[in-house]
């Protein structure tokens, strides 16, 4: 009796993935398609002014792949870059200089902040800092980018082009990461499509309440990030990106997010640890520090990902047929799924099966993050760790 209870419990669970699996397939916004790239758009008239903001805090080791594609942006309007050095100890300043006199291309003007007050993440201190800057110019939009981005040379006029043809006030592009370590081939992939099963890119540009953008490349309408107060109102925001759409899409402004075809990161992540750090830095941030959605959270990844798996093995080892059958569907939807991001990130195919393994090292970063939080380590960017949310005051 009991042997037959342990076998109804594993086939159960092995159907709740399965319907789980049917549901994220079909009504999750088709979140695993790739084919969310920028919208139709036509050439304007008249070309608007544009402000590129740089926040930047060490990044002497990827500047020189990434500055000059921006001062080298073939846009036909008024354009200027503004890079912001957050305190950085490795000359990137300097270098940002070097590269421009260098490399000649749009204006750049080079400035550094001071360290942030109480209440502001480092980042969005910088992004202040150089829309303050960008503000003289009196621009109609912002182009909000890392100083890890590399952009082709027509990357801005198509982000322009994009924003004034849908009647859009955030147009982002989550860049292509690099894909060249063994974990990045395995972890990075994986990311983008986490965040799609989150926010699903369909959704984000219609009506509804999910808002997304992916910091690395946001070009955003100086009018709505002033009606918005960007970004003193989302000044303690480790999610940065994610806060900005929100609170653009919450004041009536519309959000577009999609995946880049030629904006690329040139960011490393060669080691383990380096993807863990960029995943558990913001992990529980993303739950809002809530135990119960961390609970929730770690209980719906193992339901999802890794019970497939473990009902295949323990079917096989046990002789249980159905147990068998309902896991392999789950994983074979998980694994199709999965294959569209493989093809976008020229990845080989049979790592869609291997997707449960790297789920649990996404649990565990999730768990780690909140245990970095609890032990009052709070997140971090650049080496900078800011303080638990309920620690730091509000300043209004």
């Amino acid at each position: 009796m009991v042997q037959t209870a342990r076998v109804s419990a594993v086939v159960w669970t092995a159907a709740g993935s399965l319907l789980a699996w049917l549901w994220l397939l079909l009504c999750q916004g088709f979140f695993w398609r790739t084919d969310v790239r920028l919208p139709s758009r036509a050439e304007p008239e008249a070309w608007p002014s544009v402000c590129v903001v740089v926040p930047a805090r060490d990044e002497a080791a990827v500047l020189p792949a990434a500055l000059p594609s921006l001062l080298a942006q073939d846009y036909p309007g008024r354009a200027e870059v503004f890079l912001v050095d957050d305190g950085s100890s490795d000359g990137t300043g300097e270098l940002a200089q070097e590269l421009a006199r260098r490399h000649g291309g749009l204006p750049l003007t080079v400035d550094a902040p001071g360290e942030p007050p109480a209440g502001w993440t480092g980042k969005l201190w910088a992004v202040r800092h150089g829309i303050g800057l960008a503000r003289a110019r009196e621009p109609e939009y912002f182009l909000l980018t890392d100083a890890d981005i590399a952009h082709a040379p027509d990357s801005l006029r198509e982000l322009v082009a994009a924003a004034r043809s849908g009647g859009f006030d955030v147009v982002s592009q989550m860049a292509r990461l690099r894909v060249e370590s063994v974990w990045e081939r395995l972890v990075v992939p994986a990311f983008v499509y986490f965040f799609a099963q989150l926010y699903p890119f369909r959704r984000i540009a219609g009506a509804g309440r999910t808002a997304a953008a992916a910091g690395g490349c946001v070009l955003l309408r100086a009018e709505a990030a002033e009606q918005a107060r960007i970004p003193e109102s989302i000044r303690h925001a480790v999610i940065d990106d994610v806060a900005l759409a929100r609170a653009v899409k919450q004041g009536g402004g519309r959000v577009w997010l999609g995946l880049a075809e030629r904006v690329d990161s040139v960011r490393p992540y060669p080691r383990l640890h380096d993807l863990w750090r960029m995943v558990s830095r913001s992990a529980y941030a993303q739950l809002r520090h809530h135990l119960l959605l961390l609970a929730g959270t770690v209980a719906g990844l193992a339901l999802v990902y890794l019970v497939p798996p473990v009902a295949v093995l323990a079917g096989l080892a046990t002789g249980r047929v159905p147990a068998a059958v309902l896991g392999g569907l789950a994983w074979l939807i998980m694994a199709g799924t999965y294959v569209p991001m493989l093809r976008y990130y020229r990845q080989p195919l049979w790592l869609a099966p291997l997707l449960p393994f790297t789920a649990f090292l996404y649990l565990l970063m999730t768990v780690d993050s909140a245990v970095q939080h609890y032990r009052g380590r709070g997140a971090a960017w650049k080496g900078r760790t800011y303080a638990r949310p309920d620690a730091v005051p509000d300043e209004g």
